[in-house]
């Protein structure tokens, strides 16, 4: 006596939905993560290379006063915010720049408007061991 059976295969959405769905989540997931952090450091880079962004950290960097405070050299330390807008001949910036020095940190407040040149409003770093602000457009 023969048995005729048919095999019925799954098709690969049912043998596969188990491993693939979590997979593509997370893939979702990490491609957002990616998206996320790379406008981030698109804007970080930006205000980073701003000329008021340069031209206060080149002011910090040459004032007897803050050297004097938190040591040589001077260089950002960590995230910088805030927000810049140029265009063209005009612009703003309000960021706020943490710096280090070999004998302690602090902030770099800057304050600046830009027609064709940057004028800057303020421009004073926060001395986080002593609480002192000190105001570097005084001369």
């Amino acid at each position: 006596m023969e048995e005729n059976y048919t095999e019925v295969r799954k098709n690969w959405w049912d043998r596969n939905w188990k491993w693939f769905v979590p997979t593509g989540c997370l893939s979702l997931l990490v491609l957002f993560g990616l998206f996320i952090a790379g406008i981030f450091f698109g804007v970080t880079s930006m205000i980073k290379e701003s000329d008021a962004y340069k031209g206060a950290m080149t002011e910090v960097q040459h004032n007897k006063v803050v050297i004097e405070k938190l040591g040589s050299p001077i260089e950002s330390d960590g995230m910088t915010s805030g927000s810049i807008n140029v265009n063209g001949e005009k612009g703003n910036c309000d960021i706020q720049i943490p710096i280090k020095g070999s004998k302690g940190t602090g902030v770099l407040f800057v304050v600046a408007e830009k027609k064709v040149n940057w004028k800057y409003s303020v421009m004073s770093v926060y001395v986080n061991s002593t609480k002192e602000e000190i105001d570097l457009l005084k001369k």
